[in-house]
Parts: C-alpha cells; structure tokens; sequence
C-alpha cells in the first residue's frame, strides 16, 4: 500500500521535462552514458522481521537478508563435509556483492543527477521569486513566500510518516504466535498514534492545495503567460524531487544495509 498514492498525483513526464530543462542551462552534463540511465536498478522489496527488541535498529532489507543467511547456515550443518557446496556458497555471495555494488554505483549518479535537477529548479525558483517580488503587494508577496516554504515541510512530514506507517504496519503483518502481547501492544499502539498523525498530515496537504490556488490567483493578475508556466512548474517540481530524491536515498540507503550484511557473511567463511 502506497500511503503517498494521491496525495502528490505522479507526473511521469514531470522528471524527464526537468532534465531537458536542465540541458538548456549552461552546465557541464552529468557523465553518465545513456545505457546507464536506461538501467534503472531495483532494490528487493523490504520485508520485515516479527518483532524484537532490536527491531527497530535492524532494516527490513537487513532483516530479510539474515533470515536468508540464517536458513542458508542451517542447511549446511547438516552437510559440513560438503566443500563443495560451501564453495558455491560463497561463489553466490560474491556474485550478489558485484550485482549490488554495481548498482549502487548506477544510483550514486543518478543522485548527482537529480541533485543538478534540484539546483536548476531551484534557480528557476529563485528567478520567478524575484519577480513575484517586484510586482506583487507586499502581502500578496508573504503569502507566495510562505506557501513555498511550507511545501518543503509538508512534503517532508508525509514522506516521513508514511515510511514509519508502512514500517509497522508492514511489522504486524509479520507477526508470529511467538510475539509476546507486548511488542504486538506497542506496535498497534504506534499504528494508532502514526495513522492519527498521517491523516492530520493529510489535512495540512488539503489546506495548502487551497493556498496554491490563492496564491496562483494572485500571480495570474501580474505575471506574463511564460513566467506563471514558470511558477507551475517549479512548484510542481519542487514536491516531485523532494519525493524522488527520498525515494532514491531510500535505495541507497537499504542497497548499502544488504552489501555490509553480505560482507560481513563473508568474514567467518575467509577464515575457515
């Protein structure tokens, strides 16, 4: 379940439109060749462990990964005899270590490429603000400055919150008859507070969709067609990048868990 699904109503062209913006400004391009940003990597799905003490120290990706490890050493207690396939083993780990450094690799630039989107939306910002400036009342002014600001923040608290519901939530889905009352206590009572807290969100996202339109109104009356297809954009802009760039921190983020669990599964294997 996507707790962003309606809120900010996706765009797929939106990015691309960025990008070819961005090509028209004076800046040294982005290195990467165009098979490289045709290979669009995935991290696996998160799935998460039952909850334990330690839950909320260990990242599902993490998690899933021990629980594979951890099946993966049971069969081979069993088989220790078994070079061979201790070899294999470990002939697939490596294999998984090169296929998520490679990818990582391919998420690090896209990163700096998106961080080039964000600077050039950004100036675009800046310019449609100084005009605003100059022509709107001062009143008229303070309400575009403080929408803006506050769609950084509202933004950011949705993301925030709904990557916290779907972390629990995820964790009750997960539960087992070994959970004691207690963890499921505190995790419903999480959900409870987190889904109170995501829909008082989701209020403020209503309320600044309706500042949007004031503050559109206002532009309308004082700017030429191209510099308020100018504001639209930028703003469109800056909600889209704020979610794709923690969408791709994300990435990183759990690719970087799954290579150091991985590595570290190495180090009792390199002694042996």
């Amino acid at each position: 379940m996507d707790l962003m699904e309606g809120i900010f109503p996706k765009d797929e062209h939106l990015l691309e439109e960025a990008q070819q913006r961005r090509k028209l400004l004076p800046k040294i391009p982005s290195p990467r060749t165009t098979e490289e940003k045709k290979e669009e990597p995935s991290v696996p799905a998160p799935v998460s462990l039952a909850t334990n003490s330690t839950y909320y120290s260990t990242s599902a990706p993490k998690a899933e990964l021990l629980i594979k490890m951890k099946d993966l050493q049971e069969q081979q207690e069993p088989e220790e005899d078994s070079g061979s396939d201790l070899d294999h083993d470990l002939s697939v780990k490596k294999e998984l270590i090169e296929s998520i450094g490679r990818k990582l690799h391919v998420l690090r630039e896209a990163r700096e490429s998106l961080l080039e989107d964000i600077q050039a939306n950004s100036a675009l910002g800046d310019e449609v603000e100084a005009i605003a400036k100059d022509v709107c009342k001062p009143n008229e002014f303070d309400k575009f400055r403080m929408f803006i600001g506050d769609l950084d923040k509202v933004v950011n608290l949705l993301l925030s919150l709904s990557g916290r519901l779907a972390r629990v939530e995820n964790a009750l889905n997960n539960l087992d008859d070994s959970t004691s009352p207690g963890d499921r206590q505190s995790l419903l009572e999480k959900q409870r507070v987190l889904v109170q807290q995501h829909e008082d969100a989701k209020e403020l996202k209503e309320n600044l969709d309706r500042r949007e339109r004031v503050v559109f109104d206002i532009l309308a009356s004082y700017l030429s067609d191209e510099s308020l297809a100018d504001y639209e954009h930028f703003v469109k802009m800056k909600s889209a990048l704020i979610i794709e760039q923690r969408e791709l921190e994300d990435k990183i983020h759990l690719g970087e868990e799954q290579l150091k669990c991985l590595l570290d599964s190495l180090q009792p294997e390199r002694g042996k």
